[in-house]
């Protein structure tokens, strides 16, 4: 090697995909594709970077300080700047996008009037973080999206709070839960392998408003109690005083949180036991809070007849309420869950977030989804033994090839091996051959194999 060489790396974060790793990707990707449309969700997707704005008005400083900024392009310097664009378009402030909750906003608002309603989409396509990389957590990742936009009722009553309007938000919610519960369920994980945790954002509104949080303060209450498994006492009440909360009331909340009665270690196994045990899960929160806190909002409710709904579709073992999950951004508002694996963090989380189309410029639109990332499923899959064996990926990935031509070392058929397999990749056959020439053909035939 010359002196001067130099062997670069990957970027840390990163990963190289050569064909195998790359049939293996092919065939996650696959799986996400085949459940998302035979769910009636329809493929999309958007540019890989976006205005640095669109992530600063979802999510403010958080999501954006996770952000790769992408600098002007350089045919760009120097040009004066087009009058007939916005300052949005001619903004220096761009971003790889770190997630794709906002840009599926920016779309469903610019053409929400002419979209069915509901509109189902899913998106499968690789994402960027600036943070620190760790197990199943990469600064370069792939991630599959599943959202619903809209209620299957008439539009003009997606804003009322009356039973069949909340019922259709329990509905969709629990369509987008059962597509991602399939989806693992199909690669070969069972209830014991993982659940779904299901939270409500309204209730622990009310559980914090009862501990006389003030209402701006309440996207630090949920962005600290999403933390409240990672962190110890100590930890948790120092991250509290560090966010301007009393640490005393955050105690309150989180032996609350984490309460029994709040979380719920098994799936009633009859019909009367998971009436009994939603009965139980709402008298608890009631004893707590107000009774006309909750009674307020149909939110709850919502939440309740979401969990029946997964449940009574027959994919009870796999769900378990727990007010423990806050998920941590402020624009969710009902249920939220989390589907937690045995051995590694959530594997997807997601929830209802039925006010941010509006914040992007579109009309009112309740909206739900998901979130799952390649890098935890991959490790969660490799550990169970459920991953295809690497024949398997590369024939799935189409790199078995139908006919595979040898040359004995003869030069007759030397001169015919590269005009016959180009005759057979014309007639559509997938036709490889041996760069090999030997009187070995047992060598030669290891080579097709």
């Amino acid at each position: 090697m010359p002196p001067d060489s130099h062997i670069f790396q990957p970027p840390r974060g990163t990963r190289d995909f050569y064909p195998l790793e790359a049939a293996r990707r092919r065939w996650l990707l696959d799986k996400w594709r085949e459940v998302s449309t035979r769910h009636g969700f329809e493929e999309i997707d958007g540019p890989t970077f976006e205005h640095l704005d669109l992530y600063r008005r979802k999510s403010g400083d958080a999501l954006v300080g996770e952000a790769f900024r992408v600098s002007r392009l350089s045919a760009d310097a120097g040009q004066p700047q087009d009058a007939s664009k916005s300052d949005a378009e001619t903004s220096d402030e761009l971003a790889l996008r770190p997630e794709f909750t906002p840009t599926l906003a920016r779309m469903y608002a610019a053409k929400a009037a002419s979209l069915p309603k509901p509109t189902k989409w899913f998106c499968v396509s690789n994402f960027f973080r600036a943070e620190r990389p760790q197990r199943g957590r990469l600064r370069e990742f792939w991630q599959w999206n599943v959202d619903c936009m809209g209620l299957d009722i008439p539009e003009a009553e997606w804003g009322n709070e009356e039973t069949k309007t909340w019922r259709s938000r329990a509905r969709a919610d629990a369509e987008v839960i059962i597509c991602a519960i399939e989806l693992l369920n199909g690669l070969g994980l069972g209830p014991g392998d993982f659940h779904v945790a299901m939270g409500s954002r309204p209730a622990l509104e009310a559980i914090a408003r009862s501990r006389e949080f003030a209402v701006e303060h309440l996207d630090r209450v949920f962005a600290l109690l999403d933390e409240v498994n990672k962190l110890d006492e100590a930890q948790f009440r120092a991250r509290a005083i560090e966010r301007g909360l009393d640490p005393e009331r955050m105690m309150e909340m989180r032996v609350i949180v984490a309460s029994p009665g709040f979380q719920n270690p098994a799936a009633p196994a009859n019909k009367d036991d998971q009436t009994a045990f939603a009965d139980s899960f709402v008298g608890e929160i009631a004893s707590i809070v107000d009774e006309a806190a909750l009674s307020s909002s149909a939110k709850f409710e919502e939440y309740e007849h979401a969990w029946h709904l997964v449940r009574q579709y027959g994919y009870g073992d796999w769900i378990r309420a727990d007010l423990s999950i806050a998920r941590g951004l402020a624009y969710y508002t009902g249920t939220v869950f989390e589907v937690i694996a045995e051995g590694e963090r959530a594997v997807a989380g997601g929830g209802r977030y039925d006010n941010l189309i509006e914040l992007f410029g579109g009309p009112p639109t309740p909206a739900v989804g998901f979130g799952m990332g390649d890098a935890v499923l991959s490790l969660l899959l490799q550990d169970k033994g459920l991953m295809p064996s690497d024949t398997e990926l590369m024939r799935h990935a189409g790199q078995t090839p139908d006919v595979f031509v040898l040359n004995p070392a003869d030069e007759a058929a030397e001169a015919q091996l590269r005009p016959t397999v180009a005759r057979l990749r014309a007639a559509g056959i997938h036709a490889r051959h041996t760069y090999r020439s030997t009187r070995n053909v047992g060598k030669l035939m290891k080579e097709a194999v």
